[in-house]
């Protein structure tokens, strides 16, 4: 099945693309704050509402089925990470929750003279609550910039920043605002040689490349199924024996068992069904992997989602550099990136060209999007940030092609 041919059947799968907007389809291009979802997903979600709602460990049918659904969910969670168990997946209400959560407990450790490294890079989720838990401990909190004209990480000075009192770093796969890929195994090597923890923030990253967490080599990852086809959700995944060694806050008598002692209350069950039938829906993208266990599958589609993904960003990347008054801002096109691009429009505000788009039926974002030493580091707060454009594999040529002709027509 050629490109075209496989976009078309994929947008067929997202009832949101049938949306219009003054007499249009609607193009979303706000993915890098949450994708669209596709049909098996929402039917996933309604069919645990309608049939299998229940809490869990009764005696029951329904029970049963949810105890079963959230073990199927962690398995098919474990395929998407790479873990080595579906014992190491966690699930809870985001990625910045559940993060919260984590801070506050391995912070119990720490102590006035440790130290913790985070980066200018981030997205506040992987920022606020290291420093919130650090400044509770009395730790020291260290921030590695980036390169404003590369967008990328100074991994030299986080190398030099780390020392026997450091804790733990905490570093994103991919930039939210710039699409930067940072060498996230190359920051787990060093944070390991120094004795300490590493946190991977993969939220952006997710959607757009595969993920293998024994290869990274960190301790601890989170990501969002929001992100990447499904529901709400945050999803945990820690090694078994720094989810064992770390005692989280909870409420007795809930299990002290890994992982269910990191979650707390009751799971969004529904959440979780839709975020197992969105690992599925990236599975079913695979070409040459009928027969193959769920990793094998998984892999395999997101590949294809790339394949998919590179094409276009490379047009909607030409397409931009050729518009006077358009500044992208970030890494270059063959940099390790996501198919993420921030943008100036001229002397017009990031607000005031998404308001033109949106009425034009082209969904972008406009701001910091908690990125936010990112945008004063590029000099653009004042200004009011930047346009962010996402693609996921379900944009369209045709839609691309929209948005260059809108943006070349602000430009002018």
């Amino acid at each position: 099945m050629d490109g075209f041919a496989l976009v078309e059947r994929i947008r067929a799968q997202f009832p949101a693309l049938r949306r219009e907007v003054a007499g249009r389809p609607a193009a979303f291009f706000d993915a890098p704050a949450g994708s669209q979802v596709p049909q098996p997903v929402i039917d996933a979600v309604a069919d645990y509402l309608a049939f299998r709602n229940a809490n869990t460990h009764g005696h029951f049918a329904t029970s049963r089925e949810t105890d079963e659904l959230l073990e199927c969910a962690r398995d098919r969670m474990a395929a998407l990470l790479g873990a080595s168990s579906a014992s190491e997946i966690a699930f809870g209400a985001n990625m910045t929750t559940l993060t919260l959560a984590l801070a506050r407990a391995l912070a119990r450790e720490w102590g006035p003279g440790d130290e913790v490294i985070v980066t200018e890079l981030d997205h506040q989720a992987n920022v606020a609550p290291w420093r919130l838990a650090a400044g509770d401990a009395g730790a020291t909190v260290h921030s590695v910039p980036f390169d404003v004209e590369t967008g990328q990480l100074d991994v030299e000075c986080l190398a030099g920043l780390l020392g026997p009192r450091t804790r733990l770093v905490a570093v994103g796969y991919a930039s939210n605002a710039l699409g930067t890929i940072n060498d996230v195994r190359r920051v787990a090597d060093l944070a390991r040689a120094a004795g300490a923890l590493s946190f991977v923030d993969a939220v952006h990253y997710a959607p757009h490349g595969v993920i293998d967490v024994r290869e990274i080599g960190c301790d601890l990852l989170a990501c969002s199924a929001y992100k990447f086809f499904g529901p709400h959700l945050g999803v945990l995944w820690g090694r078994p024996e720094v989810l064992e060694a770390h005692r989280p806050y909870k409420v007795p008598p809930a299990s002290d068992r890994a992982p269910e002692r990191w979650e707390t209350g009751t799971l969004n069950h529904e959440g979780i069904a839709g975020g197992a039938a969105a690992v599925e829906w990236i599975a079913s993208l695979a070409r040459g992997a009928d027969g193959q266990g769920w990793r094998r599958r998984v892999v395999e589609g997101m590949r294809v989602i790339g394949e998919l993904e590179d094409a276009l960003f490379r047009e909607l990347w030409a397409g931009l550099k050729a518009i006077p008054g358009v500044r992208v801002h970030g890494p270059d096109l063959d940099a390790p990136r996501t198919p993420t691009v921030a943008l100036t429009v001229g002397s017009r505000t990031p607000q005031e060209v998404a308001e033109r788009l949106g009425a034009e039926g082209i969904f972008v974002w406009d701001g910091d999007f908690y990125a936010s030493s990112v945008i004063d580091r590029l000099g653009l707060r004042e200004s009011g940030g930047v346009v962010r454009v996402g693609l996921a594999p379900y944009n369209s040529r045709t839609e691309v092609e929209h948005l260059l002709g809108a943006l070349e027509h602000l430009a002018r």
